[in-house]
């Protein structure tokens, strides 16, 4: 970091809440709410020179705290402790909150958070921050799965990842799939363009103008992607994009396909299709496994740096949109790298299994002993 470079300051949602609390919160020190607005105009992208002037502080004190933050935390707000200061809180009061936060729930809510969880054990929300720090617990996240229930699975994910990891012979290799309805969306108000200290802003609501789905073919060797809109995603579009793709191909080359069980990939018009078309083979994913299929990726890229923050003031505008990102793609295509072999992904979901096995059984002897 050069001289003159504050450094940069990101909140999770658990460090802002605490923080405003101590803004807000009567009692607390000033000298702690005051570091506490330093970090917070810090978070808001103010420099070290716009927080003296908003906080009333010193260039020098504005830069000390942020720095202290950066490196500890809001344990960096607090003044170092005297040598041989001792613990407020002990062992077993620590194991029984690491208890409570995993194996219980607040009355009339879903998770603890700092101030719930501060109330039960009678000691300061910024002690229990400490402590779910120190053992990596964030009760205010959830994380979503989904197991796929095929009987083929394994079948699948080895037929798909070996294509992935040593492609035949003259043959492509297409990730095929459509993203459906995709919503052109307009905003009520105008834009509030970014600007040094402000994010870019937006209204939250918002017009909708109609919607496309994208059809897309993504080759996993070179990265360029086939792409067409439609009105529609039956099987009569996705035979038509079938069409589009097989005159974009050479010829003489064998075409693998990877794609889901939507039923339209299904009918008798696609699989009539595939019948007339013996260089062409169909390798279908495991059901609720889509992150087996590459141009997953693709679209969620699109999604971010092209449609996310776009505004749409017709389903034109929008596919106009979709057709300049597949252009900037295929002018400088980059193919994703797949790394991970079929037992990798098997034996990681071996042990996610047993480790959920595990809970379940731990939380059922926990729950039947406490009755």
């Amino acid at each position: 970091m050069g001289k003159g470079k504050a450094v940069p300051i990101v909140l999770d949602l658990d460090e802002a809440a605490f923080l405003c609390g101590l803004v807000r919160k009567h009692g607390a020190p000033q000298a702690l709410a005051e570091r506490a607005r330093i970090v917070l105009a810090a978070a808001d992208g103010l420099t070290n020179k716009e927080i003296t002037a908003k906080v009333g502080v010193s260039p020098a004190t504005a830069g000390k705290w942020r720095n202290r933050f950066a490196q500890a935390r809001v344990d960096g707000l607090y003044d170092e402790p005297r040598p041989g200061a001792p613990r407020r809180i002990g062992d077993d009061e620590i194991g029984a909150l690491i208890r409570k936060t995993l194996e219980t729930r607040p009355e009339g809510a879903t998770h603890w958070s700092l101030r719930t969880m501060a109330r039960e054990i009678g000691h300061a929300p910024s002690t229990v921050y400490r402590i779910w720090r120190a053992f990596g617990l964030q009760p205010h996240r959830v994380e979503t799965f989904k197991l796929s229930a095929d009987p083929l699975f394994v079948d699948k994910v080895r037929d798909i990842v070996g294509l992935y990891l040593s492609p035949p012979d003259r043959a492509l290799v297409l990730c095929v799939d459509e993203k459906s309805q995709i919503q052109a969306l307009d905003r009520t108000q105008p834009l509030l363009p970014m600007r040094p200290g402000q994010a870019e802003r937006r209204t939250h609501d918002y017009k909708r103008h109609g919607t496309t789905s994208l059809f897309a073919a993504l080759d996993i060797r070179t990265g360029t992607v086939i792409g067409k809109c439609m009105a529609r995603h039956r099987s009569q579009e996705f035979r038509r994009f079938l069409d589009e793709v097989e005159r974009s191909v050479p010829a003489d080359l064998d075409v693998h396909i990877v794609m889901d069980n939507y039923a339209t990939h299904r009918t008798k018009l696609i699989r009539d299709w595939f019948a007339k078309r013996p260089r062409w083979h169909g390798h279908f994913t495991p059901t609720s496994a889509s992150w087996l299929n590459q141009v997953e990726r693709f679209f969620a890229l699109l999604t971010e740096r092209a449609l996310k923050r776009g505004v749409f003031r017709s389903v034109r505008d929008l596919e106009q949109a979709i057709k300049a990102y597949l252009g900037t793609t295929n002018a400088d295509p980059k193919p994703f790298r797949w790394t991970k072999s079929a037992d990798d992904i098997l034996e990681s979901i071996r042990r996610f299994c047993l480790r959920t096995i595990e809970r379940n059984t731990e939380m059922a002897r926990t729950s039947e002993s406490g009755h």
